[in-house]
């Protein structure tokens, strides 16, 4: 079944390339602006041979890596604290309310008076939209924990941090690690754009400039990796995933099946 997958996700992905290099050859599209797959990926080669490409990447990831592993640590003991500590959670839910749909892409402003086109200003963004996701997954699990297991822990004299520890974090991993995944796509993406609109160094100021000096082959190339990018890190995350919930019910099954 897996080969068979494997196959038609290849034989979809052929065919995607080949209308790639069909459509603009057969002039439905201007090739300015939507050059052949072949160009593309001679664009490809040439950036996977320049030392800036892979300047750039590296602070792509790094922005994303340092955004996300703040956003992991603030979340996932803001959620803990939070529901946890009595009444906490009832204070505190008008205004997680509040901020959490505020989109990120209108803190670029702020960020760029704050840090201008720095690193720091692409924390910023990646930090506030991680965040939330993995907060309110936090909060999630937390909620999911059995009264039974609980009051069972208290009846045993165990302490806070020991209920903690051995009943509230099992049960809220799995849904800590649905939003680990989702927000390490949430970073990346709010890592590009803001290199892209603000300027910072990376994957999204090179395609910015590909775009301003009209080199669409290499612009398309750049989009492309980052496209490439998304899955490795998506691939990634639940393969990290997986290993880590290896002992829970939902992945012994999704493996037996």
């Amino acid at each position: 079944m897996k080969g068979e997958n494997a196959a038609l996700g290849a034989a979809g992905l052929a065919a995607f390339l080949a209308l790639g290099e069909a459509v603009p050859r057969l002039g439905l599209v201007k090739e300015e602006y939507f050059p052949p797959t072949s160009r593309i990926a001679d664009a490809l080669a040439d950036e996977l041979a320049d030392s800036a490409f892979w300047s750039a990447l590296g602070d792509t990831l790094t922005g994303w890596a340092l955004g996300l592993a703040i956003a992991a640590c603030a979340g996932v003991v803001a959620g803990v604290v939070i529901s946890v500590v009595p009444y906490l959670r009832e204070a505190t839910a008008s205004t997680i309310e509040f901020l959490r749909p505020i989109p990120s892409v209108a803190l670029i402003p702020l960020a760029v008076l704050l840090y201008g086109s720095e690193l720091r200003s692409v924390l910023l963004l990646v930090v506030y939209a991680s965040f939330w996701q993995i907060l309110i997954q936090t909060l999630y699990g937390v909620q999911d924990v059995d009264p039974v297991a609980e009051e069972t822990a208290r009846s045993y004299g165990l302490g806070t941090w020991a209920r903690v520890r051995h009943v509230l974090w099992p049960t809220a991993l799995p849904y800590v690690m649905t939003g680990l995944r989702l927000a390490a796509a949430v970073a990346l993406i709010l890592a590009i754009t803001a290199e892209l609109v603000i300027g910072a160094p990376g994957l999204g100021a090179r395609i910015a400039v590909a775009q301003n000096s009209q080199a669409v082959p290499e612009m398309y190339a750049l989009i492309v990796v980052t496209g490439l990018l998304g899955l490795l890190i998506n691939v990634g995350a639940r393969t990290v995933e997986r290993r880590a919930l290896a002992w829970h019910q939902s992945v012994r099954g999704e493996v037996a099946v």
